[in-house]
């Protein structure tokens, strides 16, 4: 029986939605890209990686705002799951280590490595983070550095449009931030038919009491086992 193509609603921030979108349209289905949140580099930010021994990256965007303030790609660099890892080889990290999970999976798997570390590990990211990695590698004596390099913002959709996506029959969202976003949307856009699937539980604990037909998530923190869900009982 073939597959009923479907309309996923694609809410990560840009350059990531596009990559997103190509996989959803090679698995046959419409992708509609209407990011809810927008990145925004913070101006002037310097990276001091004066004793520094290895960077900490929970997101793609963090590895590629750091990127572009800094030349350096020799230092170790751990990341939170798969697709930041490839965001940080992309942009030529040669040592990435990935916890394939969320950030207390990526601070244990910091802290095993403690021995090993002759520093800091530095992590930079957003201003308003999902998780708080450096007080979670702290509790296993690793010392952690923050670097605020960016801002996400809410997109605000016109009335007419959000009518529009809260018709589709799933939102894909990569973080617990957009999730809070579309939980604000659909009170005032009602989504009783729209199924949201998540990166993982913790992406979707913002929506746990917004009335949606469902609330999915993948057994690994992983894209495209999150794109596996949006034939599993369409």
């Amino acid at each position: 029986m073939a597959r009923r193509r479907q309309k996923i609603w694609i809410t990560r921030a840009q350059p990531g939605a596009d990559a997103t979108a190509e996989r959803v349209r090679a698995l046959g289905h419409e992708a509609v890209i209407a990011p809810l949140l927008a990145v925004r580099a913070l101006p002037d930010v310097q990276a001091d990686l004066h004793g520094v021994a290895a960077l900490a990256f929970t997101s793609a965007n963090g590895v590629r705002t750091f990127a572009d303030i800094s030349p350096e790609r020799a230092i170790r660099v751990f990341a939170v799951g798969a697709a930041t890892a490839q965001a940080a080889r992309a942009a030529g990290f040669k040592l990435v280590l990935s916890a394939d999970g969320d950030v207390d999976a990526l601070a244990e798997g910091i802290g095993q490595r403690r021995g090993e570390l002759r520093g800091a590990v530095l992590h930079p990211g957003a201003a308003d983070l999902a998780g708080d990695l450096a007080t979670a590698l702290e509790s296993y004596g690793v010392e952690a550095r923050r670097l605020i390099l960016y801002e996400t913002l809410p997109v605000k959709l016109e009335p007419e449009a959000a009518g529009g996506l809260v018709t589709s029959d799933a939102v894909l969202l990569h973080s617990p931030r957009a999730a809070q976003v579309l939980a604000a949307l659909v009170k005032t856009h009602p989504a009783p038919k729209l199924r949201a699937l998540g990166l993982s539980k913790a992406v979707l604990k913002p929506l746990a009491r917004a009335k949606l037909a469902a609330r999915v998530f993948p057994s690994m923190p992983l894209e495209g086992a999150l794109l596996n869900l949006i034939d599993r009982n369409p």
